[in-house]
């Protein structure tokens, strides 16, 4: 890993972070480019209603709108869960040259989990690939969200039960 790896996922955990207190899957996404941060990104498929808004899009849209054009080649992108193939492809488009990903994502991960695209001699670009950055902390930002989603929906399950059974209870 290159100096500042460590800091600028740090960056990108904090925007995951962000993701999460909007209801959205904890999922930060930043592009570096000559050291500076050019775009940032979280999950934001719930809040914007689009299916291609995940963390390492919108990272891409904002890079590309600060630069001026849509291919970002000697970029770097840092992300807290390693990317999907739509993310994959999109990021092979914009010809970045580096991924760094906090975890593994074992159900649709394309950098070697289920498959891996940037490895794939058939396409025509191929990022580097470094995988396993603070995965324990990117990781837990994710397990910590989907703990508290069963939990909140624990409790309201109860309330639920408890509304019901006063009610009952009233009837009497």
């Amino acid at each position: 890993m290159a100096l500042g790896d460590i800091d600028f996922m740090q960056q990108a955990i904090e925007l995951a972070r962000h993701g999460a207190t909007q209801g959205e899957v904890p999922v930060g996404a930043l592009v570096v480019l000559d050291g500076k941060i050019i775009g940032r990104g979280f999950n934001q498929p719930i809040t914007r209603h689009d299916p291609t808004a995940h963390a390492e899009v919108m990272a891409l849209r904002d890079a590309s709108t600060h630069v001026g054009n849509y291919r970002l080649p000697g970029s770097t992108l840092y992300v807290t869960v390693e990317p999907c193939a739509m993310c994959a492809g999109a990021i092979q488009h914009a010809r970045i040259a580096r991924v760094v990903y906090g975890t593994a994502e074992p159900k649709t991960g394309a950098c070697g989990s289920v498959v891996d695209l940037f490895a794939e001699d058939r396409l025509n670009h191929h990022a580097e690939v470094e995988g396993g950055l603070l995965a324990d902390e990117c990781a837990d930002v994710v397990s910590s969200f989907f703990r508290r989603r069963r939990e909140e929906a624990r409790q309201a399950k109860e309330a639920r039960a408890d509304t019901v059974m006063n009610g009952v209870n009233d009837a009497d």
